[in-house]
């Protein structure tokens, strides 16, 4: 069983070794390290090393005007712009709160207005089918933005079929994503996150593009 628990994210442009090097293996790579960095960045504040890591990851806008290159760029300048300590107070106020953040991060609450409701259990036999278990250590339901990022990756990383990748976003992912991420770019707690938020529309805009070549 393939475990769910964020990990470190991989870089988008981390190089190929080359016995495998090719445009796709390439895309493949940069697809499932976007997904990490994203995850990394909404199961928790981000500390010294996904800080430092994010400050490098500034695309030349200038060049590359894309909104995907734009998002990546804010999200560098925010990161060297920005100190673990503030950010531990921004992701308490965003997701956490006295009760409940200002944002609920759950495809359940986003489809439902409620947590723990039908598309929790839609996603968990679907997770089982795929060989998905929650980490002990993990204590949030399944359907957390940062944790289906996490599956995504791992799906993508372990080269399973593109067709099931495109189910499993279509499902679970693409049907919510975009109004969490508007959410939290207009959220008033959010500064840092407000870069978050752009490169998470803008990456998930490209993969909804990219696995409807495959439907």
């Amino acid at each position: 069983m393939k475990v769910m628990n964020t990990q470190q994210p991989r870089s988008p442009e981390s190089p190929t070794p080359p016995e495998v090097a090719s445009s796709h293996v390439s895309e493949q790579v940069r697809r499932a390290g976007v997904y990490s960095l994203i995850a990394a960045l909404l199961r928790d504040y981000p500390g010294d090393e996904v800080l430092a890591y994010a400050a490098e990851l500034d695309a030349d806008a200038s060049a590359n005007k894309t909104d995907l290159a734009v998002a990546f760029s804010m999200l560098s300048l925010a990161a060297r712009h920005s100190e673990p300590a503030s950010l531990r107070d921004e992701y308490h106020a965003l997701f956490i709160g006295l009760g409940r953040g200002e944002l609920v991060p759950y495809g359940s609450w986003y489809q439902t207005g409620f947590l723990m409701e039908k598309p929790l259990g839609q996603l968990r036999a679907d997770l089982a089918t795929l060989g998905f278990e929650r980490s002990d250590e993990v204590h949030e339901p399944e359907d957390h933005i940062a944790a289906l990022c996490e599956v995504m990756a791992l799906l993508i990383s372990d080269e399973v079929p593109i067709e099931t990748q495109r189910l499993f976003f279509e499902s679970h992912i693409g049907n919510w994503a975009g109004a969490f991420f508007d959410d939290l770019e207009q959220a008033d707690n959010a500064v840092f996150y407000k870069s978050v938020a752009r490169l998470g529309s803008a990456f998930f805009a490209v993969e909804s593009d990219y696995l409807a070549l495959f439907d």
